[in-house]
């Protein structure tokens, strides 16, 4: 057993990562030592990440117990970078978490100064007298480079600002350089966002949290107004929007709500989140209340302005997407199946189902529209292919009778072959070919059978299966 996290006090008197359980007792009898549990760390992290919405929505999670907030643009709203790092860190605190933070015009630069003792806001011509005296190891190097670096005397950062820079690459790589470059923000490196951008939002807060719903549902409205505007300016509407509730004890909800067809009305924007809200009425605590009310829209297309008739109403689909959305909104996104095609040869990869988002797709399908589907295709095609008992006058032929299910068809007419070569880019190239009969048994049913396999050039016996059946 090892120690993997450590508390101040834990750092003061002498103990490090990575040291033995029992090592460190020896040290300090009194310690109090609790099992790791990651996933619940995990969990903790992206709650935090969550939080930090409030400051910017670019938030990455830095290993197991970092982030980094990209907060270009934003610390303005906060009354500049030293308020925003003091307001970060006053609100954790007050949720019982020790953080440190660092704003810098580099990731490097801040996950150095932040992990090794500076809680300040640095300028970018401060870089090299704030990096000067750290360890090697705050430029977020291996291990092993690190250990490397110390063995041959360079210790700190300061001693590989004065080195030359061909034989450190030489002897270290050039991932030790691509780091310091990194940290002194001559090579950019941008964050990746662990949840999308929203393309248009539009926020409230609170001087009281707020606990109502209906006041929510208003003020969900209110935003929708806002985010219209937007909206109309670039000539779009939104498809994806998400509402995100922050509760005073740091707990973030976001709720998410589809539109069947592109939205910029402020009344229907709400009704999707007032079934959304009476669906998950349960699973909304609201607890001391929420202090910041947000609304975005995570993903738009082009909204060309319509034409609207006498009562207002712009006449598109609107009565097929309320319903769809209504529906969604209140059972879920799966509530609602289309039919759909697909690029197969295969008929049991042909077609298939998916959940109803677009209205638009659905009303353009081709199989509205005189359907795409063969017309010698059964009305019903077995999901998974069943094995039957078939016997056949000539190897090659159709079957003269068949047993399917414990009964016996006598075949009276039939129809093929219909040859299906398998895909060999999903099945392999050894996959058997098919050649499938449309049969008539002497009570007049209809069946859709195929023989598995071409006698002596794929198999030496090949097998039969049922896979439909007509009207």
């Amino acid at each position: 057993m090892r120690l993997v996290a450590l508390d101040t006090l834990a750092e003061r008197i002498g103990l490090k990562r990575g040291q033995g359980a029992a090592e460190a007792r020896a040290m300090c009898p009194a310690l109090d030592v609790i099992a790791a549990d990651p996933a619940a760390d995990q969990a903790f992290l992206e709650g935090l990440a969550d939080w930090c919405d409030r400051y910017t929505p670019l938030v990455a999670l830095d290993g197991k117990d970092g982030l980094f907030l990209d907060i270009t643009g934003c610390a303005h709203l906060f009354g500049g970078e030293k308020a925003l790092v003091s307001d970060v860190l006053s609100r954790l605190f007050a949720l019982g978490v020790e953080a440190r933070a660092t704003i810098s015009s580099s990731a490097g630069l801040s996950w150095a100064a932040s992990r090794h003792g500076h809680d300040a806001v640095i300028g970018p011509e401060e870089a090299d007298r704030i990096l000067a005296p750290l360890p090697v190891a705050a430029l977020r190097l291996p291990a092993e480079t690190a250990a490397a670096l110390e063995r041959v005397g360079l210790r700190e950062i300061s001693d590989l600002l004065k080195a030359p820079r061909a034989p450190l690459a030489r002897r270290f790589g050039a991932q030790l350089l691509l780091r310091l470059d990194q940290a002194r923000g001559r090579v950019d490196e941008p964050l990746s966002p662990r949840l999308p951008v929203p393309s248009f939002s539009a926020e409230r807060r609170f001087a009281e949290p707020l606990q109502d719903e209906a006041y929510i549902l208003e003020l969900t409205r209110h935003l929708a107004k806002d985010v219209r505007a937007s909206l109309e300016r670039q000539g779009e509407g939104g498809r994806l929007f998400e509402l995100l509730l922050f509760r005073v004890d740091g707990r973030v909800f976001r709720v998410q709500a589809h539109a069947a067809v592109a939205l910029n009305d402020a009344g229907r924007i709400a009704a999707l989140f007032r079934e959304r809200l009476q669906a998950i009425h349960d699973d909304l605590d609201a607890g001391y209340g929420f202090e910041i009310l947000r609304l975005a829209v995570l993903r738009s297309e082009r909204l060309d302005p319509a034409q609207q008739d006498f009562s207002g109403v712009p006449d598109e689909s609107q009565p097929l997407a309320a319903f769809v959305d209504k529906v969604s909104a209140r059972f879920g996104p799966d509530c609602l199946m289309q039919a759909r095609f697909a690029e197969s040869h295969l008929p049991e990869r042909a077609g298939g189902f998916a959940p109803l988002r677009d209205v638009a797709a659905l009303l353009d399908a081709p199989g509205l529209k005189g359907g795409v589907f063969p017309e010698n295709r059964p009305l019903r095609i077995f999901a998974h292919p069943e094995p039957v008992e078939a016997t056949a006058e000539v190897p090659e032929g159709p079957p003269r009778s068949f047993n399917w299910r414990k009964t016996r068809y006598r075949v009276a007419r039939a129809e093929g072959p219909e040859r299906i070569a398998a895909e060999w880019w999903i099945d392999g190239e050894d996959h058997p070919t098919r050649d499938y009969f449309r049969v008539e048994d002497q009570e007049g049913r209809r069946f859709w059978l195929f023989r598995e396999g071409l006698y002596e050039r794929e198999v030496s016996s090949a097998r039969w299966f049922m896979h439909g059946v007509f009207a």
